[in-house]
């Protein structure tokens, strides 16, 4: 099983601008997450901004400040907790989305957040396909991404999608190989 250091290694080594999924297990989920939020992140000096459509924002904020990782340059797109009634707080570094089939208006405030940034080099990281595979059909999550990855290219920053292998139909591990130029298992499981 791959290391957060060894998945921030490897994730140094690609050009930006540059689209990965990265899939993990249950089990490797935190690892992925800090060896992209922590260390990757650190390591090339990225603003970040991560969607989250699996999980509400506060728990990953919780999780984040557990493994004691610096929050200054992260923002979040948080696109369940509206849906699950739980957004009621709205810290700084936090924008909702009303639903994960809200598309567009996640785009629209990944490039807020990308002029915000004023030209710093940045990760947009989705966690994760699976979640937004069950609000959306295959060819509107398709040409989601297809749309969003070329705009993030022109904007010379680097795109990460979480995939849980477990949950990973054949045709969400095609369209992650057709849309970015590397898929990378925490897991070592087809690594390519």
């Amino acid at each position: 099983m791959m290391t957060p250091t060894e998945l921030a290694d490897v994730l140094v080594e690609m050009p930006m601008p540059s689209a990965v999924s990265i899939g993990f297990t249950t089990e490797s989920y935190f690892d992925a997450i800090r060896g992209v939020v922590d260390i990757f992140a650190s390591k090339k000096n990225l603003e970040t901004i991560y969607i989250t459509s699996q999980m509400p924002s506060n728990s990953i904020i919780d999780v984040l400040t557990l493994l004691e990782i610096d929050m200054k340059r992260i923002h979040f797109i948080d696109c369940v907790s509206q849906v699950m009634g739980g957004a009621v707080a709205r810290p700084d570094n936090v924008y909702f989305v009303e639903s994960p089939t809200m598309l567009e208006n996640i785009m629209l405030k990944v490039e807020y957040l990308m002029r915000k940034n004023k030209g710093k080099d940045s990760v947009v990281i989705l966690d994760a396909i699976n979640s937004l595979a069950i609000h959306n059909n295959t060819k509107i999550l398709s040409e989601f991404f297809h749309i969003l990855i070329n705009s993030l290219r022109a904007k010379n920053a680097y795109t990460i999608i979480f995939s849980m292998e477990d949950f990973s139909s054949e045709e969400l591990k095609g369209m992650m190989s057709l849309i970015c130029e590397n898929v990378i298992s925490m897991s070592g499981k087809g690594e390519g």
